[in-house]
């Protein structure tokens, strides 16, 4: 199965960034890659398997996850849709376009050839963390988690500045360089939380997933077939030039060769500059002045100047725009694949941090559980001693309180060390300098809970929730965008599998003039030679050089052919596997996207489910235990009953506690799985990619906390 090539087309253009606070004018420019056969693309990894398999193989099936065995011919229902595209990312916390640093400007021609220097990072905690502040306490709402986390988190922090180097790589491969690739896996150096992710991190930067460079394998680094191919001549015009003096003395050899002393004066200028068809232009223009005290030379000092054009031109390996500008369009492309891989990091590390949050109220309400549970049994005990006292309640009744006292006691001890480690897991999650004294001592009280109010995407059918997981999920936009970069390494490294037979031509021509040596010999005749009319000064030596009296011109054909061209085969063999695991990776996204989608529907309806029966649970708890608190009043219980359903209550209150934590959970990872949550909350990529963000989002689902019943009074009747 053939592919046309991709058509490119670049439109420069300048925008001013709308944004507030330090981001100032910003230099866009929209790289507007056809990316219409993505869907194409899509459908040819599904159906690739069973177009390229050997011809044993050919009449095998391959089957799409989605795609029913009955689909018509022609009809692409049962196919993947076309993937969302994430929009190019233009707009940063940097004022500076890494797409194009430094060119010549006017009065500042050095301007190329100095440093640029890169902002320092912030480690300074934004403002909107102070307002949250209040008598001490910082007072966090899930909207206010989210958002301190979009502007201070370390690893989106860290994911942002891949959108920069990621156009240091287009910057490189417009000059013709090879690339060097870009970080593009998740940042997950943030503690606390756990979501559902397929790929992982943990190399440098962050991540060990990158775009066009290395791959991390088993016993280090392992290089790829990406960029392979002929390397493109510099498209950057280069300038060279050498000055040199020498003095040389030499000695006699014979009666022919008297001896002397030669100073000679060197300036040579070269022009060099690579063009995307293969072509190579050289120009070089050189000029050398002698002065010597041989009798035997005509001119000193004598001038000679030369001027010689040279072009090459690759007619097999190394022909063709296409070949020569592949870097252009693989960079745009992990420049794409960028973009996507800081939206798949901000979905997840909103994910993390939703996380975070329920855990912070799960500990939150699990601490003032266990306070009700001390106060309670405290109480109870204080009753008791009483009746002891008065000689109607046994000893051993009031030891039986008093345990209680102590492991409810021990209790609240646990849960209140759990309440202040996830008070700061919430606060690494949302700030980045915990050095503040204010920050780092204040308690962190959660304002918000979880409703209980059905999500759209628990009503949703199976497979149109898969189908809207694979338009939205960014790793499928990744890996499609893998597979072109993919197909061009593969032209490439077949390009590469020819000989390779370059054009030539050259014009050029050469001028000699000095001062006629009045000392010089005829050797014929013995007498001075002074007859030379040689034009004297180094204008009338230019004046014949540009005149081309003396022309030098030619054409040739340089052919070298690789003997058995191993190297060139294994690449070239090594691509086209390269290629097949990323289509293999490709169907499993579609296999694993689809199973974890089906596993986080069913998680979240079992999640409702526990919800309410551990609500039930709780309600009658709180209803068996005030029953046994009257019956304990009238005489009519013991103090082991009613130790007995306290504790039950308590253990009803824990089960609904983290039946609340794991629904809310739970919700929040199946909007990661689905790819959704940015537009569910309303986040707006630009501003999470600026570090400022201009409008809070808003978490849908979300309700006041109910204050909790105080514990009633107990006293028996004596």
């Amino acid at each position: 199965m053939r592919h046309e090539p991709d058509r490119v087309r670049f439109e420069v253009r300048r925008r001013r960034n709308s944004g507030a606070g330090t981001v100032g004018n910003k230099r866009l420019e929209s790289t507007n890659v056809r990316l219409n056969d993505l869907k194409s693309a899509a459908s040819v990894a599904l159906l690739l398997m069973s177009a390229t398999a050997p011809q044993g193989f050919a009449q095998q099936t391959q089957v799409s996850p989605t795609a029913p065995s009955t689909a018509a011919p022609g009809d692409n229902a049962g196919l993947p849709p076309e993937p969302k595209a994430t929009e190019p990312l233009y707009l940063r916390d940097t004022a500076k376009d890494y797409t194009h640093l430094k060119g010549y400007k006017f009065l500042n021609l050095i301007a190329p050839y100095t440093s640029t220097q890169v902002p320092l990072p912030t480690i300074q905690n934004t403002p909107r963390l102070a307002t949250l502040l209040r008598d001490g306490t910082i007072y966090l709402g899930l909207t206010d988690a989210i958002t301190l986390a979009l502007e201070n988190n370390y690893d989106i922090a860290i994911a942002r500045i891949n959108l920069d180097i990621a156009d240091t790589d287009i910057l490189r491969a417009r000059a013709g360089s090879s690339l060097r690739g870009v970080s593009t896996g998740l940042v997950e150096n943030t503690l606390g939380g756990t979501t559902t992710t397929i790929t992982s991190g943990g190399g440098p930067g962050g991540t060990s997933t990158s775009s066009g460079g290395s791959g991390t394998g088993t016993s280090g680094l392992v290089l790829s077939t990406n960029g392979g191919g002929p390397a493109p001549y510099n498209f950057d015009p280069q300038l060279t030039s050498t000055v040199e003096f020498e003095r040389a003395t030499t000695q006699s050899s014979s009666s022919v060769s008297p001896t002397a002393t030669v100073n000679t004066v060197t300036a040579n200028v070269a022009y060099q500059q690579g063009f995307s068809s293969g072509t190579l232009l050289n120009v070089g223009f050189n000029n050398t002045r002698a002065a010597t005290t041989s009798v035997l030379a005509t001119y000193t000092p004598s001038i000679t100047t030369t001027l010689r054009a040279t072009a090459t031109q690759h007619l097999l390996q190394g022909f063709g725009t296409g070949l020569n500008r592949r870097f252009i369009v693989e960079a745009i492309n992990d420049r794409r694949i960028t973009d996507s891989s800081f939206r798949q990091q901000v979905i997840y590390t909103v994910t993390q941090v939703e996380s975070i949050y329920w855990s912070l109220v799960s500990a939150y309400e699990d601490e003032q559980a266990k306070e009700r549970a001390l106060q309670q049994s405290t109480q109870l005990a204080s009753d008791n001693r009483k009746q002891l006292e008065i000689g109607t309640l046994a000893p051993l009744d009031v030891v039986n309180s008093d345990s209680a006292v102590a492991t409810d006691r021990q209790a609240l001890i646990t849960s209140k060390s759990n309440l202040e480690y996830q008070q700061l897991l919430m606060k690494q999650a949302i700030a980045r300098d915990l050095s503040e004294s204010l920050i780092a001592n204040a308690p962190v009280v959660p304002t918000d809970r979880i409703g209980l109010d059905r999500t759209p995407e628990e009503d949703m059918k199976v497979e149109d929730l898969v189908r809207l997981s694979y338009v939205n999920n960014p790793q499928i936009e990744q890996a499609l965008l893998t597979m072109k970069n993919n197909e061009i390494t593969i032209r490439g490294e077949k390009n590469g599998l020819l000989p390779t037979v370059d054009a030539f031509a050259f014009y050029g021509t050469n001028a000699l003039g000095g001062t006629v040596n009045g000392s010089a010999v005829n050797l014929g005749t013995g007498s001075a030679n002074n007859t030379a009319s040689t034009p004297t000064g180094y204008g009338g030596v230019l004046q014949n050089l540009l005149s081309a009296n003396n022309p030098d011109y030619g054409a040739g054909v340089n052919i070298t052919i690789p003997i058995r061209n191993r190297t060139a085969q294994a690449d070239q063999a090594r691509s086209q596997m390269e290629y097949r695991q990323t289509q293999m990776r490709l169907q499993q996204l579609y296999t694993q996207i689809r199973i974890q989608v089906i596993n986080a529907q069913y998680a979240l309806t079992n999640d409702r489910a526990n919800v309410e029966a551990a609500q039930a649970a709780r309600d009658y708890g709180a209803q068996s235990l005030d029953a046994e608190q009257k019956k304990y009043k009238l005489g009519a219980s013991t103090t082991a009953n009613v130790l007995q359903q306290e504790r039950n209550l308590a253990t009803a209150e824990n089960t609904l506690i983290s039946a609340t934590a794991a629904y809310a959970k739970d919700r929040s990872a199946l909007s990661q799985i689905v790819s959704n949550t940015l537009d569910r909350y309303g986040i707006s990529l630009v501003d999470a990619a600026a570090g400022t963000m201009t409008q809070m989002p808003f978490v849908p689902g979300l309700t006041a906390p109910k204050p909790p019943a105080p514990p009633k009074p107990l006293s028996a009747t004596p």
